[in-house]
């Protein structure tokens, strides 16, 4: 059994490996020493042991380190685990069963919104968004909830063109500056809604889930009928609050960063 003196070890080791796998490519054993705050030394040995056992590779012609095969080993078994959507399923069925509405876990695909998971509250309701289903990104709230967070460039690749906004309602943004001013209101606000925006006579209020990398990584939705003929700038506060405290919830449940 290895002692307490070894927690410390094994914190800097896991800083390592995060550093690494936030980093685009292999970086300099320099670099990690100075980001890290560690001498050369330790950050020497750190690299040593994390490359013997697989978890970091060593580019000797470029002097750096990237993630090893055992880290991508990992990953795929985190994967296998489904730990998202289980960590949340007991947090969309509290929501669903407490605000009487339909809550969702989706994810970003491209410019796609993905759902995940789906929660009925006791009366159930018959709606578009269920479980494997995607709609475009840029008309769904948990869509912009998630879009809202992520860095101009990136929403640009996603939406290159006015064809890219596709049309199911004749409401929601038709074009990228349109886009861009929801996502800055609505990342402001701390939340996103739709109203009618892909099914008339239902509105959704979503909230995103951040990593320990503050990206956002899902969003969770309250979905509920609610017809109105024109778009009636209701925001649902109350209902906000809900989502938002679960959204938070899940990011704290894996080791992600709240951001405010």
């Amino acid at each position: 059994m290895g002692s307490s003196s070894d927690v410390p070890a094994l914190r800097r080791g896991l800083a390592v490996l995060r550093l690494l796998a936030g980093r685009p490519g292999p970086v300099s054993a320099a670099s990690v020493a100075r980001e890290l705050n560690l001498p050369r030394s330790t950050t020497y040995h750190l690299l040593s042991e994390l490359t013997e056992a697989g978890f970091a590779t060593h580019f000797p012609e470029e002097k750096r380190y990237g993630l090893g095969v055992a880290s991508f080993e990992l990953g795929s078994a985190y994967l296998r685990h489904d730990p998202l959507e289980r960590l949340a399923r007991p947090l969309l069925r509290k929501l669903a069963d407490r605000m009487e509405k339909v809550a969702h876990l989706g994810v970003l695909h491209g410019a796609e919104a993905l759902y995940l998971v789906r929660e009925q509250p006791r009366q159930p309701q018959t709606i578009v968004s269920d479980v494997g289903v995607r709609l475009p990104a840029h008309l769904t709230a948990s869509g912009r909830a998630m879009l809202a967070h992520l860095p101009p460039a990136q929403v640009r690749a996603l939406f290159p063109s006015v064809a890219s906004f596709v049309d199911r309602t004749g409401r929601g943004p038709h074009n990228l500056p349109a886009l861009r001013r929801m996502l800055t209101a609505e990342r402001r606000q701390g939340w996103a809604v739709e109203d009618g925006f892909v099914t008339v006579g239902f509105a959704s209020v979503a909230a995103p889930v951040f990593d320990h990398g503050e990206r956002p990584i899902a969003a969770i939705t309250l979905t509920f009928r609610h017809v109105c003929d024109t778009p009636c700038g209701q925001t649902w506060p109350e209902l906000a609050k809900e989502v938002r405290k679960a959204a938070e919830e899940l990011t704290t449940r894996i080791g992600g960063h709240v951001v405010t």
